[in-house]
This record gives structure tokens, C-alpha cells and sequence, in this order.
């Protein structure tokens, strides 16, 4: 019997406050990957830093509840990364966050763990870029690019990945199909754009599948799309069939829409918001992780 794939996802944590529940929840497109992986049959690790808070200590537990060998999660001094959502029919919107120590550059320990995976997860929220070379010279390279659709950034990330994903919930399918096409010509193998209700594509050098979102009532749409990414990527590994991946991941991403918070895990709210920044301060302050010293 094959062995199962494994994955290590590196880099963003939050927890999601839902400040009009007094909730917060385990977090961060790269935590969520690592748990949604897991579920989806491989053995993952999360390689990421927290804080000796109440913040940090639900994500690390969270993750051993999982499954999730959190053997290079780091412990910093400092404030955990954290997000505050509001819920509005059903869909999330982000108030304001703050990332804190989440943002980090490999250690020598983690490139060097590269090796016994088939894959490393990352995206656009663990500010890594300049590190993916280093990456895909070791496993695949798995990247959310999420609503980031700017073909310079495109070229910059598409070369070094095994699979490419982006969210693009507002555009049509022609649009998405190009979106994909474009990624897929900057270097990708694999092109993955999720379009909410819309379903989703998967693009490759077999041609272009797709398949439908599963209707449903959803409660809490967060870490639907990290659901879809990461079936697909355990799919992709495991080489099966893209239409049965497709299946596959949109039923996932169904179930993750019927639960509150990412992946469950709630916890009374215990985080101090006063150095709360809005996204524009975010986007405008937040710097990259240190880059290698030969870049």
C-alpha cells in the first residue's frame, strides 16, 4: 500500500477573533492547509512561530489535536498574530489584524526538514517569496496566491511551484480560465482557481477541469478555499484523476462552510486588541521575512 503524502505548511498562523461572539479560533492560511491536509489523508507539520499566550497555546494544541506535528513550531516573545472577523450572511469580513511575530524566514532546521516532504505549502500571507527558489530546489511548491491576480507578481511566484491557487470569486469563467492559463504559461504545473459558489478549475497540462460548488446553507464560509487547496494538493500527490480530486475538494470545502471558525476549535476570546491596524496599515507596514544572505 502507498504511503500517504506529506506536506509541510510554513509560515502564517492567526487566531480569528469573532469579537461580536467573544470567540476566537485557530487560524492562518498555512495552519489551516496543514489540519485541512491531514484531514484529506496526508501526514503534515506546521513550521511557524507563536507566543506563550493564550493565542499561541490554542493554535499549538489545536494542531496536536489534529494530527499535526508541530515539532518546528517556534515560541516568541511577543504577541500572537491575530485577525477580528465579523460574520455578515454567513461570509466573512475582516475588521483588522495584527501579524506580529508570524512572519519568518526559514531557520537551517526547517530547510533541512524540506527534504522528507513531497511538498511544502506557503502563500502570500507568510511573505516568503524570496525563499521559494530555496524550496522548490528541495520538494514541490505549493502557493496561495489568493485574490493577488497581478501578472508581475504571477511571474515572480510561477516558476517555482507545483501548484499555483488563486481565489477569484468575481470573475467569469473565462476570466478565471485565463487567470489559470496565465499562471500555467509563467511556469506553474498545476493552476488552481476557487470561485466560491461558482465551483472551481483546475488547470494542467492535461487540459482544464472543473467542477460545481456543492450547494449548501453556509454558516461560516472561513477556510473554505484553504480546504480546497489543500484536498487538491493531497489529490495531486496521491495522483488521482483531477475531475475526482475536484469532487473531492469541493465536499470538503462544502463541510468546512457548516461549522464556525476555519476548523473549529473555539475558545473564549483572550487577546488584547489595542495594537489592532487595518488592512490598508497592514498591507503598507508589514515587511517580507528576511531573505537568504545570497539574494
Amino acid at each position: 500500500m502507498p504511503r500517504s503524502a506529506r506536506i509541510l505548511a510554513f509560515g502564517d498562523n492567526v487566531v480569528d477573533c469573532y469579537r461580536d461572539q467573544n470567540l476566537m479560533f485557530p487560524g492562518g492560511n498555512c495552519v489551516n492547509h496543514a489540519v485541512f491536509a491531514r484531514r484529506a489523508g496526508a501526514e503534515t507539520a506546521y513550521a511557524g512561530a507563536v507566543c506563550d499566550d493564550a493565542a499561541g497555546r490554542l493554535i499549538r494544541q489545536a494542531l496536536i489535536e489534529e494530527g499535526v506535528d508541530v515539532s518546528s513550531l517556534r515560541k516568541e516573545l511577543g504577541q500572537t498574530a491575530y485577525c477580528v472577523i465579523e460574520t455578515q450572511d454567513g461570509d466573512r469580513v475582516f475588521v483588522g489584524a495584527n501579524l506580529s511575530v508570524s512572519i519568518i524566514a526559514p531557520s537551517p532546521a526547517d530547510l533541512a526538514r524540506l527534504a522528507d516532504f513531497d511538498a511544502v505549502h506557503t502563500g502570500r500571507s507568510s511573505h516568503v517569496d524570496a525563499w521559494l527558489s530555496r524550496f522548490a530546489e528541495v520538494t514541490k511548491v505549493s502557493y496561495d496566491l489568493a485574490t493577488v491576480h497581478d501578472p508581475e507578481r504571477i511571474a515572480g511566484v510561477a516558476p517555482h511551484c507545483f501548484l499555483l491557487a488563486f481565489s477569484a470569486g468575481g470573475l467569469t469563467r473565462e476570466e478565471a480560465v485565463a487567470l489559470a492559463q496565465r499562471a500555467r504559461t509563467a511556469g506553474t504545473r498545476w493552476s488552481l482557481v476557487t470561485r466560491g459558489i461558482e465551483g472551481a478549475l483546475l488547470v494542467g497540462d492535461t487540459g482544464v477541469f472543473e467542477a460545481p460548488a456543492q450547494p449548501i446553507d453556509a454558516i461560516d464560509t472561513l477556510g473554505a478555499g484553504d480546504t480546497y487547496i489543500a484536498n487538491v494538493l493531497v489529490g495531486l500527490l496521491d495522483r488521482r484523476k483531477p475531475e475526482t480530486i475536484l469532487m473531492g475538494a469541493a465536499e470538503a470545502a462544502a463541510k468546512t462552510c457548516l461549522i464556525r471558525g476555519a476548523f473549529g476549535h473555539a475558545a473564549p476570546m483572550n487577546v488584547d486588541l489595542s495594537n489592532m491596524m487595518s488592512l490598508e496599515e497592514i498591507y503598507r507596514a508589514t515587511r517580507p521575512a528576511r531573505a537568504p544572505e545570497n539574494v
